[in-house]
């Protein structure tokens, strides 16, 4: 009988062990650089890997720029083309940060918490800190986290004559969703 609660105690804590770290390749990421003279440069990738460390509060995800769909084919063009995100040299970006306050959340219980995440967005080689609040929902053991923020285009080098003619917000919001188990 020892061995029996022995044996399912070593198990018990070796699938917690594997459990703090929540994953999926099915996270959204929406980018809107749509302004009052274009509503048209929006964009969508649903084929993010994300992943939330629930032990260490390191959060992170990487998206393929070639996986953002836009309604407008030309706009996708130029989204991907060299003067804008030059996805055939820099194929992703990245997000690499950590939530500030790990005690505000409670993993093992069902609830929603808010907290301040820290990091560092890599685009086209260029590594920036991104400061955001986020959400996150603790439901049954998935957590679903949402975030937004807004970059600066110039700071990535991201330049061009539709985002100085004001057809393209020069202050994207990015808007990160995923649902992770």
């Amino acid at each position: 009988m020892k061995k029996t609660i022995l044996f399912l105690s070593f198990v018990a804590l070796t699938g917690s062990l594997f459990a703090q770290k929540k994953t999926t390749t099915s996270a959204t990421v929406n980018f809107d650089a749509s302004t009052a003279i274009d509503a048209l440069p929006k964009a969508e990738n649903k084929t993010v890997t994300a992943a939330v460390d629930t032990k260490t509060g390191t959060v992170a995800f990487e998206a393929t720029v070639k996986n953002f769909a836009f309604t407008n084919p030309r706009i996708q063009e130029h989204f991907n083309g060299k003067d804008w995100l030059n996805s055939d040299n820099f194929p992703k970006f990245t997000f690499k940060g950590k939530i500030a306050d790990l005690s505000k959340v409670n993993f093992a219980k069902d609830d929603s918490y808010t907290v301040q995440v820290n990091g560092d967005l890599t685009v086209k080689d260029v590594t920036k800190p991104v400061s955001t609040e986020a959400t996150i929902v603790v439901s049954g053991g998935t957590l679903s986290t949402t975030a937004a923020f807004s970059i600066k285009l110039a700071d990535y080098g991201i330049t061009g004559i539709p985002i100085d003619a004001g057809k393209v917000a020069k202050e994207p919001k990015i808007t990160v969703s995923a649902e992770l188990k």
